[in-house]
């Protein structure tokens, strides 16, 4: 799909890139290097939205273009933030807590149109529910690596693809990019050569 200018996405991310691909948008990948703290009561939904529009921002300020994407998931239980595990036990106790429960995934995505300084910026919230997890499964999944990097310790559309009892909501918002209401804000700001499809 062709696109009125450069887009870029502020992610280093290969699901979120993947996902952009399956869109077909036209893009440029530049990883934004920013402070990914939670700041004292920052709610989850505040969170994903604010380091969003920082990564689009910082992007934005370095690199040629004129529409820059960032993005933000986190795993949230009990209003709580599950961030990516350091070592196996802190991956092993956070799938404990999510096993035979609900809990959120929200992202949040920041279009920068650097030409009209515009900023949209919005979150989408998914509701995933996990079966009941053994511990033997919970040890094999840990044992292949994948929860390391992942927020709440697990990918859906990896490993864990058998823990997921439902979800309500965006599928591709689980994987980290929420394309529907993503593919509206590029198209709302002129974006996508949407007349060509």
């Amino acid at each position: 799909m062709p696109s009125h200018g450069t887009i870029i996405l502020a992610s280093a991310s290969p699901r979120r890139t993947e996902l952009m691909a399956l869109a077909g948008i036209e893009f440029s990948v530049v990883p934004a290097d920013i402070n990914e703290e939670v700041l004292p009561g920052e709610k989850p939904s505040e969170h994903v939205m604010r380091l969003a529009r920082e990564k689009a921002d910082a992007v934005a300020a370095t690199t040629r273009g004129r529409f820059f994407i960032g993005a933000d998931t986190v795993v949230v239980l009990d209003e709580r933030i599950m961030g990516k595990p350091v070592d196996d036990a802190e991956a092993y106790r956070m799938l404990s807590a999510l096993s035979g429960r609900s809990h959120e995934v929200i992202t949040g995505f920041s279009v920068f149109d650097k030409v009209s300084g515009i900023h949209l910026t919005r979150c989408v919230v998914t509701e995933v529910t996990f079966k009941e997890l053994s511990e033997g499964e919970i040890r094999a999944y840990i044992a292949t690596g994948c929860p390391m990097d992942k927020a709440g310790a697990y990918a859906m559309q990896g490993g864990a693809v058998h823990f997921i009892r439902s979800i309500c909501g965006s599928y591709t918002n689980v994987i980290g990019l929420p394309m529907t209401e993503l593919y509206e804000t590029l198209s709302q700001l002129g974006a996508l050569d949407v007349d060509r499809l």
